[in-house]
C-alpha cells in the first residue's frame, strides 16, 4: 500500500528501532526478561510506560534539538502501553 504521509517507512524505521532494544544493554542476555517484566511483576507497567512516552514527547525538540530517537523511543513506550494496558489482547 501506497501510504500518504510515509507511514510505511516510519513503521519499518520504529521496526528497526524496537528490534535493536532486545540486543542493548538493557536487554538481558542470559535471561529471557527484560525490565518492562520487572515493571509488570511490580504492577507498575503501565504507568511506567505512559510517563515515559510522555517523557520523550515533552523533550523533542529540546534535548540536541528534533531528535528522531526520541521519537522512535515515545512510539516504542506507547506500543508497550498498548500491550501492558491490555490493548492487544
Amino acid at each position: 500500500m501506497k501510504y500518504r504521509y510515509n507511514e510505511g517507512e516510519i513503521l519499518k524505521e520504529l521496526t528497526d528501532y524496537v528490534n535493536k532494544t532486545y540486543s542493548e544493554h538493557y536487554a538481558a542476555s542470559t535471561a529471557n526478561f527484560q525490565i518492562q517484566d520487572v515493571f509488570e511483576h511490580l504492577q507498575i507497567a503501565e504507568p511506567f510506560c505512559r510517563a515515559n512516552a510522555i517523557k520523550y514527547l515533552y523533550r523533542f525538540g529540546d534535548k540536541e534539538g528534533k531528535n528522531k530517537k526520541d521519537l522512535l523511543k515515545a512510539l516504542h513506550y506507547t506500543i508497550l502501553l498498548y500491550h501492558f494496558s491490555g490493548m492487544d489482547k
